[in-house]
């Protein structure tokens, strides 16, 4: 008899919408189909069929369902699983929970209980189906808000990542072996050629780091899609600042008015700009501290903080007479923002107001301010230039990304936090150990870091303690 839990859970959002698909794994899921569906007949394997699904209690009718079932191992859990495609109502899926929470009779051998969350995907790891940093990609494909997210995610989820994982592995165990045969046969060979041996496990494994420290600069870089690309917008009062992040957005995500200072504070909007994720900062307009009242002076400062901590800032000032008339607060600000190095994208606003003669000695002008930085003319009223900014920007986005030739690749923070504290750090230790010229516990360190990547992967002993924290974020019904 088998005494592990059989689970169910819904796996799509309890609310109205047109299918509800709840999930069942375990032995029991057999048993499920047939109770629901009043049958005795063996459900075929990855074959779909229009069922009424009733009450094993009284027998009325829930619903008619579509069910698909999964003969173990080949299926996601790696055991017997069950797929109800249910009518999204909120009433009909509560209904069918209910039923199989009922179905639950320990005396008869029937152990039966509602799934915690991401233990689907952790019976998936406990049956071989898949390692961690794959199912940590299925969660991170599935947070994923825009494309350069889930390009991001595919790395994991696919098992790319894993495969990388387990060639390094393999090098650090052959570089192991090479040390262990200078341990137990050393003193068959003369001094030079052990020393040279050792060196030889030296230099590749110095050649290892490094490849290490670069897929690390990488998913650094890649992290920023994640958690989005800073983007702010910096301009004087009525500069256009809140019309532009709307014609960005292509939708009313800020409050546009003819009248001087409606911003007063920093506002993140988040933003899918050409698949990127980005936090566009819309922020008070920045003038003279003196002229301002004691809440806008404040949002003013928080505006001149933000620009300075973007990966972007988007300068902004206005076609027409606030040009020059925007205090020297702005422009000293301007200087910190070029002296930070930052990357500065100039923006003139309300192109629709000039002439053509005004528009080149507008241009003319902000080129001076920003000498090093592009300049786009632009009309919020228009559109005039939105899509040049829009083409730049998505440009910027993948330098800042380092994504333009390569797909992004991500990792979760445990998978980071492993190969710094455990694998290069065993090769840092047996850099030491290896100057002492104690071989012994310089192959040990090279021992951790193999450890160290069987955690990541979930090959390892006692990995036990670490299945909290993957599984724990995931959602329920995963």
């Amino acid at each position: 008899m088998d005494y592990t839990p059989t689970i169910y859970a819904l796996s799509t959002p309890l609310s109205r919408s047109a299918i509800g698909v709840i999930r069942v794994s375990g032995s029991q899921s057999e048993y499920v189909f047939q109770q629901l569906t009043k049958t005795t007949t063996t459900p075929q394997h990855r074959i779909s069929s229009l069922r009424q699904i009733r009450s094993p209690r009284t027998g009325i009718i829930l619903d008619e369902a579509l069910t698909l079932f999964f003969k173990g191992p080949n299926s996601y859990t790696g055991e017997n699983s069950l797929e109800l495609h249910v009518h999204g109502g909120v009433a009909i899926i509560q209904s069918v929970l209910k039923e199989i929470k009922h179905l639950h009779n320990p005396g008869a051998g029937i152990n039966i209980r509602y799934a915690d969350p991401g233990e689907f995907s952790q019976r998936a790891f406990m049956n071989g189906r898949a390692d961690l940093t794959e199912l940590e990609g299925i969660r991170e494909m599935i947070d994923a808000e825009t494309e350069s997210q889930r390009v991001s995610a595919l790395s994991s989820m696919t098992g790319k990542n894993k495969q990388l994982f387990m060639e390094w592995r393999l090098k650090v165990l052959n570089n192991i072996a090479l040390l262990t045969t200078v341990i137990d046969f050393g003193e068959d060979h003369d001094i030079d050629e052990v020393g040279q041996l050792v060196e030889d496990v030296n230099s590749n494994i110095q050649e290892l780091r490094l490849q290490i420290f670069e897929f690390l600069k990488k998913t650094e870089r890649s992290q920023i899609l994640l958690k989005g690309i800073q983007m702010t917008l910096l301009g004087p009062p009525n500069a256009g600042k809140s019309s532009l992040l709307n014609a960005l957005a292509n939708k009313d995500a800020a409050i546009v008015s003819s009248i001087a200072g409606t911003t007063r504070d920093a506002i993140d909007i988040p933003l899918d700009i050409s698949g990127y994720k980005v936090v566009a900062g819309d922020t008070a307009g920045v003038r003279d501290i003196d002229l301002a009242d004691e809440i806008e002076a404040e949002g003013i400062r928080r505006a001149k903080s933000r620009s300075l901590g973007s990966d972007i800032a988007l300068v902004v000032l206005p076609m027409g007479k606030e040009f020059g008339n925007t205090g020297d607060d702005f422009f000293s600000h301007i200087e910190e923002l070029k002296a930070s190095n930052a990357q500065i994208v100039g923006v003139l606003n309300k192109e629709d107001l000039a002439s053509g003669s005004e528009k080149m000695e507008f241009v003319s002008q902000f080129a001076e301010l920003l000498p090093k930085s592009p300049i786009f003319p632009v009309s919020c009223k228009t559109g005039e230039g939105i899509n040049n900014l829009l083409d730049h920007l998505t440009g910027t986005f993948q330098e800042i990304t380092s994504s333009g030739n390569s797909d992004p690749v991500s990792i979760s923070e445990r998978v980071k936090d492993l190969l710094v504290k455990d694998v290069l750090y065993g090769f840092d230790e047996f850099e030491r150990w290896k100057d002492a010229d104690d071989v012994v516990l310089a192959s040990e360190c090279l021992r951790q870091s193999v450890e160290g990547i069987g955690k990541i992967t979930g090959e390892a002993i006692g990995v036990e303690e670490i299945l909290g924290v993957v599984f724990s974020s995931f959602c329920i019904g995963k």
